[in-house]
């Protein structure tokens, strides 16, 4: 029988949601012999999820004060500590960068930066023997994107905060490290658009390999960054999209006139 990668291990992954690739990394860190907590804002969907693949859940809204703190003390204790921690949350807001009001500023920095920093305080907190701290990022922190300035910015500024715990940390024996997919297609944040052939298209043959991100491809990565493997690996951007980062984004003008071509 071929070993588990993640026997004994304590894996917690906030974001989760059915069909997103948090669901797709906690699906395949218990098939690789993980303890999981799944965690998020809707104790629906986190049950359905549960449900299905076999992990603990916690509901955790990341921008609201203890929370995430709360979350992580849980966690480790009920599990016996904590090994892994995947922030996988986000909030793809498309919106011309005149037309952004602090309101939307707020709101943002709340999900895509102070909520990730006060998690991974937690985590570095809670995992005093080492551990593997994974943020989930995107390709659109590198490469440009019309319209998701406070998206890309705060997706890029958390990067580096990664960067930080990995130079700060690493005595502790923490890794930190970010996975930047490209649009990945089977997830709902950004399938919808990528199920469309016009639209996928558009994206494909910015794509050296020549298909979109799936959700499956992903998980994969955050395995090997969670496994040891990747035990040397730490402060790393981790480009899971197919080369795309060695082209472009398509403009918003290319793909709005691939959905009116679409309709």
């Amino acid at each position: 029988m071929t070993n588990r990668r993640l026997t004994g291990k304590s894996a917690l992954i906030l974001g989760v949601a059915p069909g997103n690739v948090g669901e797709a990394i906690a699906r395949r860190y218990i098939e690789e012999g993980a303890r999981v907590t799944i965690a998020g804002r809707r104790a629906d969907a986190l049950t359905e999820v549960a449900e299905a693949i076999g992990a603990d859940w916690q509901a955790c809204d990341i921008t609201v004060d203890g929370d995430p703190e709360r979350l992580v003390a849980d966690t480790a204790a009920r599990q016996g500590g904590l090994d892994i921690g995947v922030n996988a949350t986000g909030w793809g807001l498309l919106k011309p960068f005149l037309a952004m009001t602090r309101e939307d500023l707020d709101a943002m920095n709340a999900v895509q930066f102070t909520g990730p920093f006060r998690f991974f305080q937690a985590l570095v907190a809670a995992m005093p023997a080492g551990g593997s701290i994974i943020q989930i990022s995107s390709v659109t922190a590198t490469i440009m994107f019309d319209d998701h300035a406070a998206y890309m910015g705060t997706k890029a500024g958390i990067d580096h905060v990664v960067r930080c715990i990995a130079h700060e940390f690493g005595h502790q024996g923490i890794r930190a490290n970010s996975i930047a997919p490209g649009g990945v297609v089977d997830a709902p944040m950004s399938g919808g658009g990528l199920m469309l052939d016009s639209v996928a298209s558009l994206y494909r043959r910015e794509v050296p390999l020549g298909r979109s991100t799936r959700c499956a491809d992903v998980a994969n990565a955050a395995l090997w960054l969670a496994s040891a493997e990747a035990s040397f690996i730490t402060g790393q951007t981790i480009h899971v999209s197919g080369g795309q980062t060695l082209r472009r984004n398509p403009s918003i003008g290319e793909v709005y006139a691939a959905y009116g071509a679409a309709g």
